[in-house]
């Protein structure tokens, strides 16, 4: 068996966590939104909505960690690197 790779390991991660709360923010809704429509129906406040943006607003942070930026580390060695050459002609 050949050894993990660490950084793919931490992808890996974050992309799992965020397939499985996505599937909860899927579920969850359907059932408030169910909820809402039975007991309320459509011509009063659609209440659910605001769980939808709030927790909107955290998948697609959650997303963009997992899928778009995944490596943060190299973010913050790129960072550390360009600080050093800075030191070094003393800016």
């Amino acid at each position: 068996m050949q050894p993990r790779d660490e950084k793919l390991w931490r992808i890996a991660k974050r992309r799992a966590h965020f397939q499985r709360d996505l599937m909860s923010y899927l579920f969850t809704n359907a059932i408030l939104i169910t909820i809402w429509y039975l007991t309320s129906g459509t011509k009063s406040h659609f209440w659910p909505g605001w769980v939808l943006v709030f927790w909107g607003i955290g998948l697609v942070t959650q997303y963009y960690r997992a899928y778009i930026r995944p490596n943060d580390d190299d973010l913050a060695e790129q960072e550390y690197q360009k600080l050093l050459k800075e030191k070094q002609n003393g800016l």
